[in-house]
This record gives structure tokens, sequence and C-alpha cells, in this order.
């Protein structure tokens, strides 16, 4: 592989910041989590927006609880869908929820820029995307054509998880984005009968590797069955319980993020390299 600096990407029109949300593998939460995300934001009282850029799997109509297609404003333009004072763009809105995306790398590029470009976002504080999980085309285009604020690890603690969520550091270090912080998600499961808490998948994992790599640690989510559940009846728990721990967690979550980029503390290094 070779690297070449290249000159900054294009800024989306109307938006401050745009942050990434990733993790090395699946199945750690990380959708949920960005949805989460995007709420605390909008629960702080700025102008969020979230885009499902996971072509293969997008997780955020259901999340969101959204059904139907974004109106089209103009030959090219389309408006995002809009639940709990978040817009929501995915490509979930365009194709049958039971339909296999059977595209090539070319193809998925071309959707994530279209739905970056091509969507009416109008002005935001914060645009979060929830990428797929992995180290590939997509987190390569954001990379290249987004001018990303910083990213946002996602992780369990477990020793499998870790070691692709430093694939997913190693990545964004390579393409020079800065790391906003490591999330621990399933972090431990308070039993909701007795209130025992036990360790399922480990505890702490990630905050080592956040402290090893000198890489904010930005907190721990538990793992909740009520999480679980209201994500996938469409009631997100910043939205619908925002008294409770859960909520509150993340929307301490969102405001580190915040103050981080609105102060310049994860300002983007200089000359960008990308990875051919």
């Amino acid at each position: 592989m070779q690297a070449r600096a290249t000159s900054k990407a294009a800024g989306i029109p109307g938006v401050k910041h745009v942050i990434a949300v990733a993790s090395g593998k699946g199945g750690v939460g990380k959708s949920t989590t960005s949805c989460n995300l995007a709420l605390g934001f909008a629960a702080m009282g700025l102008k969020a927006g979230i885009l499902d850029a996971d072509i293969y799997g997008p997780s955020q109509p259901r999340l969101f609880g959204l059904r139907g297609k974004p109106r089209q404003i103009g030959p090219r333009m389309l408006e995002p869908m809009e639940r709990f004072g978040v817009k929501v763009m995915s490509i979930g809105f365009l194709v049958e929820e039971d339909n296999a995306m059977i595209w090539r790398g070319a193809m998925v590029i071309s959707a994530i820029t279209q739905m970056l470009r091509e969507v009416a976002w109008g002005d935001l504080d914060v645009l979060v995307i929830d990428l797929p999980p992995g180290t590939g085309d997509a987190q390569l285009t954001m990379a290249q054509q987004v001018p990303l604020s910083g990213a946002v690890i996602v992780s369990t603690p477990q020793d499998l998880a870790l070691i692709d969520a430093r694939r997913g550091i190693a990545m964004f270090q390579k393409v020079n984005i800065p790391i906003l912080g490591v999330i621990e998600n399933m972090s431990s499961f308070c039993c909701p009968t007795c209130n025992h808490v036990t360790p399922i998948f480990g505890h702490g994992g990630a905050r080592l590797e956040a402290e090893r790599r000198g890489i904010p640690y930005l907190g721990e989510i538990p793992l909740d069955i009520k999480i679980r559940e209201t994500s996938d009846e469409g009631r997100p728990v910043v939205a619908t319980e925002p008294d409770g721990v859960h909520a509150r967690q993340f929307v301490e979550i969102a405001r580190a993020i915040w103050s981080a980029i609105s102060t310049g503390v994860a300002s983007r290094p200089a000359p960008r390299i990308v990875i051919e």
C-alpha cells in the first residue's frame, strides 16, 4: 500500500461537524449506540442528524421506528426522515426490509456518496455516521470524501471484539482521522429480578485498551434487555426514557464528544493521509 497526502475533503452544506461511529466487528451494538448518541445530541439542544451508512444491514429505520420513503425535493435531492427531533437517512428507506443488497464496492460507495451529498440535511450542529463493521470501502469513503471531526469506536469488553476494535482504531489513524474515544458496550448485565451484576463478556477491556493507546475512554453502557426491546420497537431509550440510567449515560457520552469537537480538542492534523 502507498500513502499520499490529499486536499481537505469538501464539507456538507449546513453541517458543522460530522462524526463516525465504528466498530471492528458486528454484534457489539454500534447501531443502537449511534442512534442513542444522535438522540443524546438532540437532548442537549443541538440540531442532530444520523446517516445509516451500513448498506448491507441498515438498522436505523427500525431503531427510530420510521417507515415510508423520503420525499424528493428537486431533481436529485431527498428530504431526510425525522423523528424525536433527529433527521435520519438510510438505504433502508429505499429498499424493502427483506431484500438482500448484493452490491459490489463501487455501488456501495456511490450510494453512500449520494446519501451524503444529495440529501437536504439543512443546518445541523452534528451529523452522526453509523458505519458498517470492518475496515473496508465504506470507511475509506468517509475518510476521503467527508471532513470528519473524529471517530468513536464501540466495542464489547471481550478479547475478540477488542482485537477488531484495534484494527478500526489503526485504520482511522492511518487516514489521519482523530479518535474521539472508545465506548464499552454490554459492559455488564444487571439482573432485573435480583439486581446481581454479572460481567457476561468480561469488564473493563475497552478502558484498558483506551488507556494503553492514549485514547479517551468515553464510558460504558451496561447490557440491558430493555434497551434491546425498546430499540427493536422503535423506542430508543434516550427519547422514551430520558430519566433512566442508560439514557443519562448516553447523554453524558454525547456531551463529552461534543465538548471535544466543539473546542477543537479533536482538531484534524495535516496533511491528510489516504491509503490506496
